[in-house]
């Protein structure tokens, strides 16, 4: 089974105005409100392309009540645990410009965190594979992706992380099934610029050898990597119509789940991360399964 954990999920609130004039009343031509979070968007992309998941994380409030009742009308499993204040919020203004206003994410009590460090003990068994991604509420303290990486480790399980900074370079000799920067995050990551295909190449496999079982690394424009212990691969670029960047990267990590749990070959994955990923980038919201599979037949890996 698949697991993903939000742990600041949000409702997106999406806004779409002619002109954005600050100070004045701004009329909206459309909008659109959307269950939001790194997580919730991979078992979403999962249940599109037929790999089970269940989303687990904090929900609090009438906002919470929205997210839960979506993805069961999507038929995707959860299991979240209740916190006492509301799940926040992100307003997407979409103008000549996208300007977003973030929500700050509910204060999570001590109580809370043993509840859900509990539900993850009792529901993840040997052989699973638990996706960590996203940012933390501020009120969580310090590190505590790592408390939750040794519940996963103890019961025998595989994760997938999908943060940056800290959070990463202290999951990386846990040994992570996958990790998935673009190549800016790469590069704030070791401290370093990266000014050509081999310098990306060079830091990538560092995510190797410090412990990543599998490296993607996205590259909008310019196609993406993977590196493993057999090989690197750089993708194709699909061609078609960008409507959207909002969940790319976490459509990348279902696909990759959803083939790879079941065939265990990366470079097949890596072919189904990409055709997730792009397929959401020419979509309004997340993609649909059919135009993933529509798309996955120009996917191509050059092994370099």
């Amino acid at each position: 089974m698949i697991y993903t954990l939000t742990l600041n999920p949000s409702i997106d609130y999406i806004v779409h105005v002619t002109q954005l004039k600050t100070g004045d009343v701004n009329r909206m031509t459309e909008d659109f409100k959307l269950p939001g979070g790194k997580g919730i968007n991979v078992s979403r992309i999962l249940q599109r392309i037929g790999s089970s998941s269940y989303a687990l994380g904090f929900l609090g409030g009438f906002t919470g009540d929205f997210i839960e009742k979506w993805l069961i009308e999507e038929g995707i499993h959860s299991q979240f645990t209740k916190v006492k204040q509301d799940t926040r919020i992100n307003v997407k203004l979409k103008a000549e410009e996208e300007t977003e206003i973030n929500g700050l994410g509910p204060d999570i009590t001590e109580d809370e965190i043993k509840r859900l460090k509990f539900t993850l003990s009792e529901l993840v068994k040997a052989g699973d594979i638990v996706v960590l991604s996203g940012s933390t509420p501020g009120s969580l303290r310090k590190g505590f992706y790592q408390e939750l990486i040794q519940i996963i480790k103890e019961n025998e399980a595989e994760f997938v992380i999908d943060t940056t900074g800290d959070d990463l370079l202290a999951a990386l000799p846990e040994k992570p099934l996958l990790v998935k920067p673009n190549n800016h995050e790469l590069a704030e990551l070791y401290k370093t610029s990266l000014n050509s295909l081999d310098d990306i190449i060079i830091y990538g496999k560092k995510l190797l050898a410090d412990g990543a079982k599998n490296v993607i690394i996205s590259m909008a424009g310019d196609g993406a990597l993977l590196i493993t212990e057999d090989g690197t691969y750089l993708s194709n670029v699909l061609k078609h119509e960008v409507k959207n960047s909002v969940g790319a990267g976490d459509s990348m990590i279902a696909g990759f789940l959803g083939e790879f749990s079941q065939s265990k070959d990366p470079l097949e994955a890596f072919k189904w991360g990409v055709a997730c990923g792009s397929a959401t980038t020419f979509s309004d919201d997340l993609a649909t399964g059919n135009f993933i599979r529509k798309l996955l037949p120009e996917v191509t890996a050059k092994k370099l």
